[in-house]
């Protein structure tokens, strides 16, 4: 059962290469929050039942539920309703993508060979999504883009802690939340300002900023 919810999280990934619709890549971020929920409630046994709790609530409550629903208000106030062209065609973004999935296998099986305690699959799926979001922030033009692709990494970084060990101490669970909350809070005024003075959101329009 896991390992088809951690394959799910990976493809997930390949849909957001494929679309362009940004209310697409928030509907993907907050499907990916809910499959984050799944597998800490099916796959952490070990822990106090405080902490899962914790996890629970962090994984379904805000990354599935109120960050995307803030993210898609976000979007809507803002009429904004698809990528623009990026860097590179979408065709070859998707290929892209295809190779940074199959690099994710690779990677699950050579940390299947190491006999490290890493659990192979969480830890080739947390490098797709890693990877394949950091280069969706350099392909991409939009800066809410980039907001969405931030958090989809923050999912990665995630999904690797748990590949690591059974649990997070407390002390990271709540390091994470903070960064969590503080970068989309910093983001989301970012993006309004610019939006104030500049139309689009492109992050061309960067480049007229002067001190």
């Amino acid at each position: 059962m896991t390992d088809i919810l951690i394959i799910l999280l990976g493809t997930t990934m390949l849909y957001v290469f494929a679309v362009s619709r940004i209310e697409a890549y928030v509907k993907t971020l907050a499907f990916q929050g809910v499959l984050l929920f799944l597998l800490v409630i099916i796959d952490i046994k070990q822990i106090y039942w405080f902490n899962i709790a914790f996890l629970g609530i962090e994984t379904l409550a805000i990354k599935a539920i109120i960050i995307p629903y803030f993210l898609l208000k976000v979007i809507r106030k803002n009429e904004i309703v698809r990528e623009v062209e990026p860097f590179i065609t979408q065709f070859y973004s998707l290929l892209i993508g295809v190779l940074i999935f199959i690099f994710g296998f690779i990677a699950a099986f050579w940390a299947s060979k190491t006999n490290t305690g890493i659990k192979p699959l969480y830890f080739g799926t947390s490098l797709v999504l890693i990877i394949a979001s950091l280069f969706l922030i350099v392909n991409r033009k939009k800066i809410i883009t980039h907001i969405l692709c931030y958090l989809m990494l923050e999912n990665g970084i995630f999904l690797l802690s748990l590949s690591v060990a059974n649990e997070m101490p407390m002390l990271v669970n709540i390091g994470v939340l903070l960064d969590f909350f503080v970068g989309v809070y910093l983001f989301a005024i970012f993006f309004n300002k610019i939006h104030e003075m500049y139309d689009g959101g492109h992050i061309d329009v960067l480049t007229e900023l002067k001190d």
